[in-house]
């Protein structure tokens, strides 16, 4: 039985590893694009589509991650509309006549379809068309759905219960897109040493933290002007077993009180504990922590930085959509904030 069960998670992972990152980013911006011009998005299916389309759509009209105002998310699976235009007319229509009435130009529609080939949405997909909508399908590898709209995103297989669960994965991180972009944060992600305080090799003592000149009030220029601010820093002094995690917490307690002190505000420390050659996903380059912390604090990329002192702080930030600044002996984090600020690229 296990042996059963573990072939079921590997399929739906290997499926989902496969979904092309390049269409949800293209779904993501069209999606945007009609939200900020006011527009709407209508979502459609039926069965377990028609329960995945309501799911997104109250993401969308509700929240995903946090708080904000509410979006215009909408579903054509209501009972009432569907059974009544079924009975009056054909369940061929049930999403054709709700679309007449409720799409307008400039709005998305989305239809899921583990087929491609599901009647009903295909119609309404027409009437969308004609009315001047975009349009974005989400399908397994068959039918002929995905080759009519303006944006297919397909799940690579044509098993349906691996189509449903890579659609629904592939829908929320399109929300999380959409949520961070048009309401999320401008942040300011930095790093630590060399760049808000003086490198200590594998620094294991608070009273030798000593921050550079102008950092509070640098960071309080940043607060002031809406961005919040991240510290992102390996310590693998942890792994090697130079310094403990309760050390730690007092040393970016220090940091923190200092920065209030000169009146800035950090609002959030993540750090990597573990050795370099531990291969994990956390320490930089690698984002684990950048996606921590965007996640975690609602931050859109597109409006925020990365600062560091090494080549690898500006990977990191490059890979997380972030625009970067790498400080050095000339051109310290003091100077770097008045060129955000001043927004010099």
């Amino acid at each position: 039985m296990n042996d059963l069960i573990m072939s079921e998670l590997k399929r739906s992972s290997k499926v989902i590893s496969e979904i092309d990152p390049a269409q949800i980013r293209k779904a993501a911006d069209m999606i945007i694009e009609s939200i900020k011009d006011g527009g709407q998005v209508i979502f459609m299916g039926n069965g377990g589509s028609s329960a995945d389309a309501q799911h997104i759509a109250a993401e969308f009209s509700g929240r995903y991650l946090f708080d904000r105002p509410a979006m215009a998310g909408i579903s054509l699976s209501n009972i009432a509309p569907v059974t009544a235009i079924g009975n009056d007319y054909s369940y061929d229509l049930v999403f054709h006549r709700q679309i007449d009435a409720l799409c307008r130009k400039g709005d998305v529609v989305v239809g899921l379809s583990t087929s491609g080939n599901s009647r009903n949405v295909i119609l309404a997909i027409e009437a969308a068309k004609r009315i001047g909508a975009r349009t974005i399908s989400f399908t397994g590898k068959g039918g002929v759905l995905k080759d009519m709209v303006d944006l297919g995103v397909i799940i690579p297989t044509m098993e349906t219960p691996r189509i449903q669960e890579g659609y629904l994965v592939a829908c929320h991180s399109i929300c999380g897109i959409v949520e961070r972009e048009v309401y999320g944060k401008k942040a300011v992600l930095v790093d630590r040493d060399d760049t808000l305080v003086k490198d200590v090799p594998y620094c294991n003592d608070p009273d030798k933290l000593h921050l550079l000149p102008g950092v509070p009030k640098a960071i309080a220029r940043l607060n002031d002007a809406g961005y919040i601010v991240i510290v992102i820093t390996n310590q693998s002094g942890i792994a090697r077993g130079i310094v403990d995690e309760d050390t730690l917490a007092k040393i970016h307690e220090k940091l923190i009180k200092e920065i209030e002190a000169g009146g800035g505000r950090i609002e959030d420390v993540f750090y990597c504990p573990h050795h370099p050659d531990d291969g994990c996903a956390c320490r930089k380059p690698e984002t684990q922590m950048g996606v921590d912390a965007i996640s975690k604090h609602g931050i859109d990329p597109n409006k925020s930085f990365m600062i560091g002192d090494h080549d690898k702080d500006i990977e990191f930030g490059r890979r997380l959509g972030l625009k970067t600044y790498k400080v050095t002996e000339k051109k310290p984090f003091t100077e770097v904030v008045n060129d955000i600020l001043d927004g010099v690229s």
